[in-house]
């Protein structure tokens, strides 16, 4: 079974969650948008998952980590994004 990374992070106040594949591009990651809002929880994060046809490694917890918008620059907006570790629910790639 193989693990693929799911990320999450916000552009323009839009939460999007996508899993990273390899040996396609990124147009082809399947991904999520929660629309504009607060941070989606970890069931409703879950629950898109799902839909895109993955689930959380066992014992896979999320991690956040912030990240300037400019890099080298202490006075740019902070961004974050958020990581987890995710295999296809089916076993196969989905």
């Amino acid at each position: 079974m193989s693990a693929y990374t799911a990320q999450m992070s916000s552009r323009d106040g839009r939460w999007v969650l996508y899993v990273a594949l390899m040996g396609g591009g990124v147009s082809q990651w399947p991904d999520h948008d929660f629309g504009p809002g607060n941070v989606p929880t970890p069931a409703e994060r879950s629950r898109a998952l799902t839909r895109l046809g993955f689930v959380l490694t066992g014992g896979a917890e999320w991690e956040w980590t912030e990240y300037p918008e400019r890099p080298d620059d202490d006075t740019s907006p902070v961004r974050l994004l958020a990581s987890v570790q995710v295999c296809s629910r089916d076993g196969g790639l989905s």
